[in-house]
């Protein structure tokens, strides 16, 4: 079995930031797999049920932290201890800005990068769990502030144009470390296309 959490801040307010992209990674996820409605538990609210890929069903538990971000790791680890899933299976979602806008990129451990979910996942479970990263980009060229007031913005126009596509690619990025593994979905996925 796999948990498959997605970052992000609840409330209106934060729905559509750059930040919570990994809420809307399992939201598609519970759409395109018709799991069940997400009830509230472990500080989250979360669902259990099965992904059908490549034709054979894949047992799964999806949360998205309710906490805040910075203790996303308080919701994350009662999590995974209930489901009895170690953190090698536990796969997380978030957004990262030292990836290009539109990139998708499969790792597994390493450090946080600045991102307080994970660092908040890492205290509470260590480092060795699987991250599906979602490029965001880097504030442009005169951005007036800090890089947490640029992950805390909404998408632009554009992005939110291109946003279903880069959505669907990391619920591919989820599908296919469930079905083939993490070695050969990272061959697939963080592979660039020939130009």
């Amino acid at each position: 079995m796999h948990l498959v959490v997605g970052l992000g801040n609840p409330g209106r307010k934060y729905e559509r930031n750059r930040h919570n992209v990994g809420f809307m990674v399992i939201e598609e996820l519970v759409r395109t797999h018709g799991l069940p409605d997400l009830k509230e538990k472990f500080s989250g609210v979360w669902a259990k049920g099965e992904v059908s890929v490549s034709g054979k069903r894949h047992p799964i538990g999806v949360l998205k932290p309710q906490t805040y971000m910075n203790l996303s790791g308080d919701s994350v680890q009662p999590a995974s201890a209930f489901l009895k899933v170690p953190p090698a299976n536990v796969i997380v979602v978030h957004d990262e800005i030292d990836l290009p806008w539109k990139d998708v990129r499969l790792k597994m451990g390493g450090g946080h990068a600045g991102n307080n979910g994970i660092r908040s996942i890492i205290g509470r479970l260590g480092a060795e769990f699987i991250r599906v990263r979602v490029g965001v980009g880097r504030p442009p060229a005169g951005w007036k502030g800090e890089v947490a007031d640029w992950v805390l913005h909404d998408f632009d126009s554009m992005e939110r144009a291109e946003l279903p596509d880069v959505v669907s690619r990391a619920v591919t990025a989820i599908e296919r470390v469930i079905a083939d593994g993490l070695a050969p979905a990272m061959n697939f996925i963080n592979t660039k296309p020939k130009a």
